[in-house]
């Protein structure tokens, strides 16, 4: 993200008690590879990486704003300005794969640092 203060639209879901209930933030515009199949997504153990959001979807359920709000705030706490949806829309992954194309591979975090690249 070149502006930090550039709010980062979030769907927090839950994995479902079988895998283990842990609440996930899925962030639907960011590309966590070079076609921007993936996006981002970001959980208490493991932190940052990349996910299928609607196997996600399908694997979670949703949550209130109070469930999430520990990983909300953990978030926060590491730079990140949230715009909390329920669902992502088609033009949300649309700007993913947009980002992932004028990126043209390198694939950079909330603080513009090369996380991973294309090979």
């Amino acid at each position: 993200m070149s502006d930090e203060n550039t709010p980062v639209v979030v769907v927090f879901r839950q994995w479902r008690e079988n895998n283990g209930g842990d609440i996930i933030a899925l962030l639907p515009e960011l590309p966590a590879d070079y076609q921007g199949r993936y996006c981002d997504s970001y959980e208490h153990v493991g932190q940052h990486s990349g996910a299928d959001y609607h196997g996600v979807i399908q694997a979670t359920k949703p949550v209130t704003n109070e469930e999430a709000a520990e990983l909300a705030d953990e978030l926060a706490r590491i730079g990140y300005v949230l715009r909390p949806l329920k669902r992502a829309s088609y033009k949300h992954h649309e700007a993913r794969r947009a980002t992932a194309r004028l990126i043209g591979g390198q694939i950079t975090d909330y603080r513009g640092t090369t996380r991973c690249s294309a090979t």
